[in-house]
């Protein structure tokens, strides 16, 4: 499995389509491999789903993100979690991975 998680300032941001930067982490048998932050292409629509579909990406944990952008990644085959707290990387997918992951509601309100 491969998870993306857009970052500011090395944590969770809320601002999916507008985020600086990603962790793209690797897991094989429910542990992490490799992590690696990569700088995403500018933001325009459509641009991301495809970018983290070429990348590998199966899942994203994210704080908020509009409903297109959760459809264009639904129908890349990459599941979508919204509403996930500021927190690690690392963490966010250890919780994911243990079924402890706590999300809300999507922070995003479009």
């Amino acid at each position: 499995m491969k998870f993306a998680i857009p970052m500011a300032e090395g944590k969770l941001t809320a601002h999916f389509g507008h985020c600086k930067e990603f962790a793209i982490i690797d897991v094989e048998d429910n542990e992490i491999k490799e992590k690696s932050v990569i700088v995403p292409p500018p933001h325009e629509p459509g641009v991301l789903p495809k970018w983290l579909h070429d990348l590998g990406a199966n899942v994203i944990i994210a704080g908020g993100m509009g409903n297109r952008a959760i459809e264009l990644f639904n129908q890349a085959g990459i599941k979508v979690l919204t509403g996930a707290p500021v927190e690690d990387p690392e963490i966010l997918v250890k919780n994911y991975l243990n079924n402890t992951l706590t999300t809300s509601d999507n922070l995003c309100d479009h």
